[in-house]
């Protein structure tokens, strides 16, 4: 009975000590993957990120020290600036990147109600330079409140199709809340107004609800609403803002053109000298004249005109296939996501990147109105850089949280 027991007694000791031993490798295992950057995030999106902040912290330098120089009387004035905001970026970017993505998931809602109130918030400051209503301001920085909208959107739309992802082609489940959701931003948005904004939220709300499994037919029967809608509002009168906006849209280059609209196509027309004189190799980096005062604020939404005429068509080509190569690396990282969730946000968040690249390029094209929309990783701005920064910080977040689970 004795040798019984004690056989008995060292198979229990030995299975504690294999137990024990095969938790501590455990451990040490996802204590690696949390903090070691070769296992817990996405080496080739940080190196994709990195190479467009640096290339667009150069070309914004390039673009802006003119107009630095005679506005400001200090040639670093943007590079100093823009220079501090990437490395708080960057900063944003990593520490977010180790805070999983699943507490946005409990907080979607609050975060859509906190973009409602800043968007409300704008409305009852003062307005800005043209009488827009765009700004939050602390001090000397300040933060659009559109730029929240566009994030919490996506999130709102990526918890609401993982959670109903069985129910969303019906409309109860499918089509109502995206409408809901988008309608009543577009609204606020419209009392800024904040059109260029509006544009980029429907088409991401349409990507997301379609990601998630709605209907086509309920996308095409909130299209046709949508420009009933539209209708209306340019009937009653609520679409000038707009209208002046698209004033000389297609016709930069006309010949023929009266006073009041060759000033209203001035820097359309400009964007286009740049992007032509660059020819297929370009002038030399810093070597563009149109920033020479000519593009008006060519370190903003016209910034890649300047990259066109100073680095040619070749230079550009490479800018864009670096962009398609972030986009495509992040549809990766979403799909490697392991769960719907993290899938829904992933692909929300790097197809808002895509999404105004694409757009940048149309507007200083003048394929689509001169309107603001701004070039990620180039254009100039503090608020817009760092709220880039921070959704990259969740997309590595994903791809952290996916690594771990496959070690």
């Amino acid at each position: 009975m004795s040798t019984i027991e004690n056989t008995s007694r060292r198979r229990v000791r030995d299975y504690e000590r294999d137990r024990h031993a095969s938790d501590k490798r455990g451990r040490r295992k996802i204590n690696f993957s949390l903090l070691s950057i070769g296992k817990g995030i996405d080496i080739p999106f940080v190196l994709l990120i990195l190479v467009l902040l640096t290339i667009g912290i150069t070309m914004m330098f390039s673009a802006s020290y003119p107009v630095a120089y005679y506005e400001i009387g200090d040639s670093y004035y943007y590079l100093k600036r823009q220079l501090l905001f990437a490395l708080v970026g960057l900063a944003i970017m990593f520490g977010i990147s180790f805070l999983d993505y699943h507490y946005y998931h409990r907080f979607a809602a609050i975060i859509l109600g906190l973009s409602y109130f800043a968007l409300l918030l704008v409305l009852v400051l003062p307005s800005q330079e043209g009488g827009v209503h765009r700004w939050i301001g602390f001090g000397a920085f300040g933060i659009q409140a559109s730029e929240i909208s566009k994030f919490a959107i996506i999130l709102f739309l990526a918890h609401w199709g993982s959670r109903y992802y069985d129910r969303m082609d019906t409309f109860k489940f499918g089509i109502l809340p995206g409408a809901a959701v988008f309608l009543s931003t577009a609204l606020l948005l419209l009392f800024e107004p904040h059109y260029s904004c509006i544009v980029i939220i429907g088409i991401l709300t349409v990507i997301m609800l379609y990601v998630s499994g709605i209907k086509v037919k309920w996308l095409a029967i909130g299209a046709a609403i949508l420009a009933v809608l539209i209708l209306l509002l340019w009937v009653t009168g609520m679409l000038t803002y707009a209208m002046e906006r698209m004033d000389g849209w297609g016709q930069a280059l006309n010949e023929d053109l009266d006073r009041d609209m060759w000033n209203s196509t001035w820097q359309t027309r400009n964007s286009l000298y740049a992007i032509g004189s660059g020819g297929l190799f370009g002038l030399g980096l810093g070597q563009s004249r149109q920033k020479y005062l000519y593009l008006p604020e060519p370190q903003n939404d016209f910034i890649f005109a300047i990259v066109c005429e100073e680095l040619g068509l070749v230079g550009a080509v490479i800018i864009l296939l670096i962009f398609a190569l972030l986009v495509w690396r992040g549809v990766i990282i979403a799909l490697r996501a392991r769960d719907r969730f993290g899938k829904l946000l992933g692909i929300g968040l790097i197809c808002h990147i895509g999404l105004q690249v694409i757009l940048n390029i149309l507007v200083i094209t003048d394929w689509l109105p001169n309107t603001g929309i701004s070039l990620p990783f180039f254009s100039y701005g503090g608020s817009s850089l760092l709220t880039l920064m921070f959704e990259m910080g969740v997309i590595l977040s994903i791809s952290r949280s996916s690594n771990i689970e496959k070690s």
